[in-house]
């Protein structure tokens, strides 16, 4: 389970560990991935395990295509308020087909 530095439960938790295909582990505030992730939202809110554990397994997402959905999750909410032309978001052709079959599972 994560914790903040309190010790508080889990609905309180700041960060929660994300897991991709290989097993590489990375930290995405709790609120920016509900916010971001329609599918996150409801693992977190749920009664699923990942509610309980603050860990979400991703065995089909790789890891670089697992970090550009972090990056695009912070950029989603950095920019949410934006009422002017919003910068571009950069997605490396390689990755971009597998980018975009985890970003419609993930619906974010």
């Amino acid at each position: 389970m994560i914790k903040d530095e309190g010790g508080s439960s889990n609905e309180d938790c700041v960060y929660v560990k994300l897991v991709s295909a290989e097993g590489y582990e990375m930290f995405v505030q709790r609120d920016i991935a509900i916010a971001g992730s329609t599918t996150m939202k409801a693992m977190l809110e749920g009664q699923f395990r990942e509610s309980e554990d603050n860990v979400i397994r991703f065995p089909d997402i790789s890891g670089i295509v697992l970090e550009k959905v972090v990056q695009y999750l912070h950029y989603k909410v950095k920019h949410s308020k934006s009422s002017g032309r919003l910068p571009e978001f950069p997605i490396q052709p390689e990755i971009a087909l597998e980018l975009c079959v985890a970003a419609n599972y993930l619906q974010c």
